[in-house]
């Protein structure tokens, strides 16, 4: 008996007949896709826009800009910027030594990697905070050398810094396991050494991911606030970082104010977002795929 099917059949399907789909088609899906876009994002974040009308641009521009707002922008975007240079130099080790390297507890150590995703950040801006102070576990002997972490803009570059670091390990990690290892092997046969080899055949084929996961690490760190405010110490015009600028004003019911710096970190949020989609489709392209 000939039990060859036509090309076009399909089991259980009838000739002629398309088969049913397990979700709902493309218009309703997209429908409801935008409808939760819209409720979700859209909408709290035009609120933030609608709300700076009720300043003129010269009281916009005032609010923007004064002194201790400007203080806040240099601290938050300069500690994050410092912090994620930190986590892409020891961020990329991390990732190099759990592929490259097999040694008794790496489950253990790659999942503490995760640790800053599932630990509360007011949990870890306390935990920092007492090690770090004056008489913690480790800040009683930095002080000794005339070194203030806790309660100092140095703090928060810490606590940047660790919340930072699983978004560069796991973007880097998964480039070093698709790496082809047979290229190293040919340059170490052409008589490179180890750090010609690093330099010229693996840093070039991890740069992207490298710079994915600073963007991100920097894009976390700009809008961080729970595990700062612990160990900043909150000072003006010193350790005052914008986001708890913004929830200052708010106390002081000036939601104008609070809404015109919420609206710069916004846009600057945005240029970051574009950034690490171009990096990523940049990532998409070195690799070969779509």
């Amino acid at each position: 008996m000939d039990l060859a099917m036509p090309g076009n059949a399909q089991v259980g399907v009838k000739p002629g007949k398309r088969p049913g789909r397990v979700i709902p088609g493309f218009g309703l899906s997209l429908g409801f896709t935008l409808f939760y876009l819209a409720l979700i994002v859209l909408i709290p974040l035009s609120a933030v826009f609608l709300n700076t009308f009720n300043l003129t641009w010269e009281g916009f521009w005032s609010a923007v800009t004064s002194e201790r707002v400007v203080a806040s922008y240099r601290l938050s975007f300069g500690a994050s910027f410092i912090a994620a240079l930190i986590n892409v130099v020891f961020g990329g080790i991390v990732a190099w030594v759990l592929v490259r390297y097999q040694f008794p507890g790496k489950r253990f150590v790659d999942a503490l990697v995760d640790l800053p995703f599932a630990l509360p950040t007011a949990v870890a801006g306390i935990t920092l905070t007492s090690l770090y102070s004056h008489n913690g576990w480790i800040g009683q002997y930095l002080a000794e050398w005339g070194i203030k972490v806790a309660f100092s803009p140095l703090g928060i570059v810490v606590a940047l810094t660790f919340i930072g670091l699983p978004f560069v390990v796991r973007t880097v990690q998964p480039v070093l396991e698709e790496a082809e290892r047979e290229l190293e092997e040919a340059a170490a046969s052409l008589g490179a050494s180890p750090l010609q080899t690093f330099i010229r055949v693996v840093l070039p084929s991890i740069t992207p991911a490298l710079l994915t996961g600073f963007a991100l690490a920097f894009a976390r760190a700009t809008g961080e606030y729970g595990s700062v405010i612990f160990i900043a110490g909150n000072l003006p015009m010193v350790s005052e970082i914008t986001p708890l600028l913004i929830i200052s004003k708010l106390e002081q019911y000036d939601y104008a104010g609070a809404t015109a710096i919420a609206v710069v970190m916004l846009i600057f949020s945005f240029i970051l977002l574009l950034t690490i989609n171009l990096l990523q489709a940049w990532t998409r392209k070195r690799a070969g795929k779509p």
